[in-house]
C-alpha cells in the first residue's frame, strides 16, 4: 500500500525554462548564447552544480577564471539561477493539498544547487506542504544514484515499497525503481492523477473532467 508520495521539483512541482532564462541575458547575441548553453546547460555541468561538492559560488568563480569570455554569463547564472523557474506546475498545489488531507505523507527529492532555497521561499505555499525533502547539493548525491533514494527513506523512516516517486526524467524513475521504490514518469497533473489510480489512490479532486 502506498503511504508516501515523493516528488521531484523541476517540471513536477514547478516549471522551468533554461532558454528563456538565457534569452533575458544574451538578447540578440544568439551565437554566444548557444555556446554558453552548450557548455553550462549541459547535463554534465548541471550535475556538477547539483552535487555541489564545493560551494556553488566558489565553483562559478573558478569557472569564470577558466572561461573569462563567459564570465558575465556565469555571474548571471550564479546570481539569478532561481529565475529559471517560471511558475507552479498547473494543478499540483491543489493536488498536494487533497493528498495531504487524505493522510498521505508528501516528500521532495530534487537535484538542485543551493540556489533552490530561493525557489522554495518564493513558492512557500507549495513547498510548505511537504513533510520533508532531500536536496542533492546538501547530500552531495544526485539522482539516479541509489544512495540518494536510500537517504530519503532512512531520514524519514520510509519503507521503499510504500513510496511512489514521480520525476520527469525516465533515468531517475528507473533509479528509484532499482532502489525498491514504486515510480512513475511525470508529464502533467492529469496524467499523474491517472497514475495514482493505478496504485489505488483515487478521488483526489483532480480527475479528468473534474472542475
Amino acid at each position: 500500500m502506498i503511504k508516501n508520495l515523493i516528488f521531484d521539483f523541476g517540471n513536477v512541482l514547478v516549471s522551468y525554462d533554461f532558454m528563456a532564462f538565457l534569452d533575458r541575458f544574451f538578447g540578440d547575441d544568439k551565437e554566444r548564447e548557444e555556446v554558453f548553453a552548450e557548455r553550462y546547460i549541459s547535463p554534465e555541468f548541471l550535475d556538477i552544480c547539483d552535487r555541489e561538492a564545493k560551494p556553488f559560488g566558489e565553483m562559478i568563480a573558478e569557472q569564470k577564471k577558466a572561461d573569462p569570455q563567459m564570465a558575465d554569463g556565469l555571474q548571471y547564472f550564479h546570481d539569478r539561477f532561481d529565475e529559471i523557474v517560471t511558475g507552479e506546475m498547473p494543478g499540483m498545489k491543489e493536488l498536494l493539498v487533497s493528498l495531504k488531507e487524505k493522510g498521505y505523507r508528501l516528500y521532495g527529492l530534487t537535484n538542485w544547487s543551493s540556489s533552490v532555497y530561493k525557489v522554495i521561499d518564493r513558492y512557500n505555499d507549495l513547498f510548505g506542504l511537504l513533510d520533508g525533502c532531500i536536496i542533492s547539493s546538501e547530500e552531495k548525491l544526485i539522482k539516479p544514484e541509489r544512495e540518494i533514494f536510500m537517504r530519503l527513506c532512512d531520514r524519514y523512516d520510509l519503507k521503499p515499497d510504500e513510496c511512489l516517486f514521480a520525476d520527469d526524467k525516465p533515468v531517475n524513475v528507473e533509479g528509484a525503481r532499482c532502489a525498491g521504490l514504486n515510480a512513475v514518469v511525470f508529464t502533467d497533473t492529469p496524467t499523474y492523477v491517472e497514475d495514482l489510480k493505478k496504485f489505488g489512490i483515487e478521488n483526489t479532486g483532480q480527475e479528468k473532467g473534474t472542475e
